[in-house]
């Protein structure tokens, strides 16, 4: 027996040498496996659906928490059942009633209730919280008042007449409301673990750690190493779980987009984030290359709490003075598309604002009656981004189209994500790097975070006239006609200037052939559940 079992050993270790003799990847030994490995760019600042902002922890939590339901992973304009088996609305799109299936469940084994909204959507509207993109549920009936303080949370149009109702009351007609829906803020969380863990107010909470974490998605917290590794596996409790493709997937906090090329290409990685720039013309014939049209906007936040760029004429020269053509065609090479408004040309339906013409002649002049004629006596100040080589190239080029054309210097600040986040909510900076993906599809996202006061409003414009516009636009259920008030609305921001639009978004990424139903997606919002891998 003894010799057998030496034998056998002697067999396997043979087995493994030749395996790792034969160029077997980490990528190979994943896939056979059912594990997919994808590099998100950033190290989430949490995975909390009720505090987090950025894609970098959208993409997580996605994959750990449904909603009432899910994007349709082959047409982002269409949803499909999550938590919500059915939904019907009373015919005006103010009163929608959602059908909860009894086999939704948490990762604990509890089941998932219509109270549960109630408490996460009351839980992220609650103003001492501080969600950062709650002005997109002001839809919701009476949400606007109770995070402003003036009202209370009994007033939030959301309420579980039983355990499998939920009915929703909005503010104004929103056909859109399902789509709306798809956005991680509208996800519950788990009303016993928050409560056990410091509250539903404590941002900081320690609710979100493997071994206390309870979600609903189809995947569950397995491992959390910081700035290393934050692996999901297959929650088991998950009322679909027999059709989720993947057995886990493991996310790579990778910054550098030159680090997260050499790992897919060492075959550890199936999927990066995006491309270095430098590298896209050798991989435009590839068929791991992938280039997607997206719902997104990269811009340059200008603080209009700081002089000088509380004068609009000031803002306005800085925008003439970038060459947008010049910066997409010779720096970014992603094939993204000059931008001249908020709204991005991917939607379909309404009329885009295109880039302005660089135009130093006029800059300089705009500049010069604000103050600073060839740039004299303009005040020290910095571009803020959070690190990545991709943003230092954009920072550089206009860095440099700023000096040329206005005789101005200006700074150049990166900060890790996390400190980054914070320093955009301090209003730290004088000009920051922003880019924003509209969180569900539909243009109005792409403004509601410019309205005054809002809490994403990172450059603190305020403008009546804009509000009312957005305003007007709610109080419809006419797309057409809303369409039209949002181009009013779009318009104005380009005027005023209180972010300098550059690009709209492409998504260029690589992508291992193996991975099935990843499907281009506008938001670059992909389902978790439909997507697999297919093994060699």
């Amino acid at each position: 027996m003894r010799s057998l079992q030496a034998l056998l050993t002697i067999v396997l270790a043979a087995l493994s040498v030749a395996a790792c003799s034969s160029g077997e990847t980490e990528a190979d030994r994943a896939a056979r496996a059912g594990i997919l490995l994808v590099g998100n760019g950033a190290e989430p600042k949490t995975i909390d659906p009720g505090v987090a902002s950025g894609i970098p922890e959208r993409d997580i939590i996605n994959s750990l928490y449904e909603g009432l339901v899910v994007v349709d992973p082959a047409d982002a304009t269409k949803v499909l059942p999550g938590v919500a088996e059915s939904w019907e609305n009373e015919g005006t799109f103010r009163t929608w009633t959602f059908h909860l299936r009894r086999d939704a469940k948490w990762s604990n084994g509890d089941p998932v209730t219509a109270q549960d909204f109630v408490y996460s959507w009351r839980r992220a509207l609650t103003p001492a919280l501080g969600f950062e993109l709650v002005e997109i549920m002001y839809v919701l009936a009476g949400a606007e008042t109770f995070n402003k303080g003036t009202g209370g949370p009994d007033q939030v149009g959301v309420a579980a007449p039983d355990p499998h109702t939920l009915i929703v009351r909005l503010e104004h007609p929103t056909p859109t409301f399902p789509l709306m829906l798809t956005f991680f803020g509208f996800h519950p969380v788990h009303a016993a673990t928050v409560e056990a863990n410091g509250g539903l107010t404590n941002r900081r909470s320690p609710w979100t750690v493997p071994g206390k974490i309870v979600t609903n998605g189809p995947f569950a917290l397995a491992k959390w190493e910081t700035n290393h590794l934050l692996e999901v596996r297959k929650n088991p409790n998950y009322w679909d779980a027999a059709n989720v493709g993947l057995n886990a997937v493991r996310f790579f906090p990778i910054e550098n987009s030159g680090s997260e090329e050499m790992s897919f290409q060492d075959g550890r990685l199936h999927i990066t984030s995006t491309v270095p720039t430098d590298k896209l013309p050798g991989y435009r014939d590839d068929p791991r290359y992938h280039n997607d049209p997206m719902v997104g906007l990269y811009f340059y936040n200008l603080n209009t709490l700081r002089k000088p760029f509380d004068d609009r004429r000031v803002r306005q020269a800085l925008s003439l003075a970038i060459d947008r053509k010049l910066l997409v065609e010779r720096v970014t090479q992603g094939g993204q598309t000059p931008a001249g408004g908020m709204i991005p040309i991917a939607f379909k339906g309404i009329e885009v604002i295109p880039a302005p013409r660089s135009d130093p002649a006029h800059a300089r002049k705009l500049l010069a009656e604000a103050g600073y004629p060839g740039g004299k006596g303009f005040p020290p100040a910095e571009i803020l981004m959070n690190t990545s080589d991709a943003h230092l190239k954009i920072a550089q080029a206009i860095q440099a189209m700023w000096k040329e054309a206005l005789g101005i210097e200006i700074t150049i600040t990166n900060q890790e994500w996390k400190v980054y986040v914070d320093s955009l909510r301090a209003k730290n900076f004088d000009i920051a790097r922003s880019g924003w993906i509209a969180p569900y599809m539909d243009p109005v996202a792409m403004l509601e975070g410019m309205s005054s006061g809002a809490p994403n409003n990172d450059s603190s414009y305020s403008n009546p006239q804009f509000d009312a516009l957005l305003a007007r636009s709610r109080r419809t259920g006419d797309l057409a006609e809303r369409y039209r008030i949002l181009e009013q609305a779009d318009r104005l921001v380009a005027r005023d200037m209180p972010v300098i639009p550059i690009y709209w978004y492409s998504n260029s990424y690589l992508m291992d052939p193996r991975v099935k139903g990843w499907l281009p997606q506008p938001r670059d919002d992909h389902p978790w559940k439909f997507v697999s891998l297919k093994s060699d």
